[in-house]
């Protein structure tokens, strides 16, 4: 009797744009990786997001990460922000 678990995924600047809405949560079940998590949002969003994507980073639970095998949701993250690529100077 378990419940499904959730995460909270957040977007910012250009992610929030390609996504229409700045907060939104995921089932673990559905996106239980950051490659998941990728596929899922691309998927969703299309083109603008695949672009965020590819140049931006994700920030988990406060520590920067670009992609990979992570967990979240259930017996991981918690929060995962969706940042796209900053300009520098």
């Amino acid at each position: 009797m378990g419940a499904m678990a959730q995460y909270t995924v957040r977007y910012f600047a250009a992610a929030a744009e390609a996504a229409g809405t700045e907060q939104e949560c995921f089932d673990s079940a559905q996106a239980p990786t950051l490659d998941a998590l990728r596929a899922a949002l691309a998927e969703r969003y299309g083109a603008s997001m695949a672009r965020v994507l590819r140049g931006g980073s994700f920030l988990v639970d406060g520590t920067v990460r670009r992609g990979g095998d992570l967990r979240i949701g259930a017996d991981g993250a918690a929060v995962v922000d969706v940042l796209p690529p900053f300009a520098g100077g």
